[in-house]
């Protein structure tokens, strides 16, 4: 069903009719009869209003009554847009089961902290034993997609861009240190094989590329959003991946590295097989780089001979990169055995 579409009301004398009883904690309640039947319905945030499950319809559709304690849900617009009567009114436990008396059904719509109190106080009536209690139903009327507190953080983001005194002043040149520092942490986690610290590593490096994005968008000649920038990448790797998106063919992970140098290749144009290579990155990661460029490339370049540390560590970024070996990464290892060696001479115990 489609929430926006316009629906008639429910017939007096059907489903959703009121009938008349005492008053318990603002709830009009009928005479006492079977327990009922009370749904707690939840939505997410994250989907738009108004999409909601057909169990949650029908749930919505059959009640005798529906209730939200908060007046400016943003589902409510859509509920009563679809003939639904939505009471604003917060029930206690106490008068939502009196509600249910003579075997009725409430709906109570939760706000986003999912009315908590009224849950400790329907688990509390249960557990007295005293109360013949209604059936108790937990109903997801929406559900987050994969990816969707990616939408909680460019709030966040935004918020704290336009209130935070730091935050706002920021700009792409003065954040860009941290993402170096930040990748740099994400590495350093990766080789741990700390997991906790891998999952916070990767939040902090995804911050970046949300908290760039937001500024880009305050940008007058050129602004672009986060949107923006997934459209990108998206549009990249499907035109990048023809043998998973289109009719190109790829069983082995060579014939993949050769669909995307090949289709890369046509997408930037470039004269040299050097250029986009960043030559502000470490030094043996900018050699292997380039000498993986220039095998890949079939160009048999000889080294430069000359004397030098330069060209001695150059000659073994190549030698690594031929064997397949992450010189940066080797060295990281071997350094990290040499602070083991300088700390057992001090001796400090291992950590």
């Amino acid at each position: 069903m489609n929430a926006s579409s316009p629906s008639s009301g429910r017939p007096a004398g059907g489903p959703a009719a009121v009938v008349a009883g005492p008053s318990v904690a603002g709830l009009s309640v009928a005479g006492p009869s079977a327990p009922g039947r009370i749904v707690l319905l939840t939505t997410s945030h994250r989907v738009a209003p108004g999409l909601l499950s057909w169990p949650a319809w029908q749930a919505l559709r059959a009640a005798d009554r529906v209730l939200c304690a908060d007046g400016a849900h943003p589902q409510l617009p859509y509920l009563r847009d679809a003939g639904l009567s939505v009471e604003e009114t917060s029930p206690t436990a106490e008068g939502l089961v009196a509600a249910c008396e003579g075997g009725r059904t409430v709906v109570v719509v939760a706000t986003g902290e999912g009315e908590p109190a009224l849950t400790d106080g329907l688990a509390r009536l249960a557990g007295s034993g005293r109360v013949a209690m209604p059936e108790l139903e937990l109903l997801p009327a929406s559900y987050d997609l994969p990816g969707a507190r990616l939408l909680d953080l460019v709030q966040v983001m935004d918020r704290i861009r336009a209130e935070c005194p730091w935050s706002s002043r920021q700009t792409h040149r003065g954040l860009a240190k941290y993402a170096v520092e930040e990748s740099y942490e994400l590495v350093e986690a990766i080789e741990d094989g700390d997991r906790d610290e891998l999952r916070e590593e990767l939040g902090d490096v995804l911050l970046q590329v949300v908290f760039h994005a937001r500024i880009a968008e305050e940008d007058e000649e050129s602004p672009f959003s986060v949107d923006d920038v997934a459209g990108t990448i998206v549009a990249k790797l499907i035109h990048r991946h023809p043998h998973v998106f289109g009719d190109a063919t790829a069983t082995t992970p060579e014939e993949v590295k050769e669909h995307w140098l090949r289709t890369k290749a046509e997408e930037k144009r470039r004269a040299s097989v050097t250029d986009g290579v960043p030559l502000h990155q470490p030094g043996l990661a900018l050699a292997t780089k380039l000498v993986a460029r220039a095998r890949t490339a079939g160009l048999d370049v000889a080294l430069p001979a000359a004397d030098g540390i330069g060209y001695e560590l150059l000659a073994l970024a190549a030698r690594a990169e031929s064997e397949g070996v992450d010189p940066e990464a080797a060295l990281r290892a071997a350094t990290r055995a040499y602070r083991d060696a300088i700390r057992a001479t001090e001796g400090i115990p291992e950590e």
